[in-house]
């Protein structure tokens, strides 16, 4: 009897732990960085430090990055937290505690973008931020990606923070 009571604790303790929360963590690092180095960058979350910077973040936020260098336009980018794969894992190997468990601490989440590389316009000129992939190659404008997830991302910063009410957009 003390033997089945062992394999049944094991089994639910298996079924019960998401695996996301073990392979991933509720963390992720999370690497800043912009062009020309040197930034200040402030975070939502109540996180700054100057580019280039690795810091942790919780995988289920959303964060908004404020990052300004003199000489060159100040700019936002909003961060957001997306499901991951992991999820689709716990779904089909019938982990169905488990899709609850890394959706409920975010641990199935991934932030978007990261790494985070901004190259700023300068001051006085007609461009505006882009954010770059980890070659160097831009991929779209602050403004662009800002738009694309600024719904979503007000739900949880709230729509001042995300740009729906007031306050400057970035370029």
């Amino acid at each position: 009897m003390n033997k089945i009571s062992v394999l049944v604790a094991a089994a639910l303790a298996t079924n019960l732990a998401g695996c996301a929360t073990v392979m991933n963590g509720t963390h992720t690092p999370y690497t800043t960085d912009s062009r020309p180095g040197g930034a200040t960058v402030k975070f939502s979350n109540g996180e700054s430090c100057t580019t280039p910077c690795k810091l942790e973040f919780r995988r289920k936020d959303d964060v908004r990055a404020d990052i300004s260098l003199p000489g060159y336009k100040p700019t936002y980018i909003l961060i957001q937290s997306k499901l991951g794969g992991a999820s689709f894992g716990n779904i089909l190997l019938g982990g169905g505690v488990g899709a609850i468990v890394d959706g409920s601490n975010g641990s199935s989440n991934r932030l978007y973008p990261n790494p985070l590389i901004v190259k700023l316009a300068a001051e006085g000129s007609s461009d505006g931020a882009v954010l770059l992939d980890k070659d160097g190659n831009a991929v779209k404008t602050v403004k662009e990606h800002n738009d694309s997830v600024r719904s979503d991302v007000a739900k949880t910063v709230g729509p001042r923070l995300a740009g729906l009410e007031g306050g400057p957009q970035p370029e």
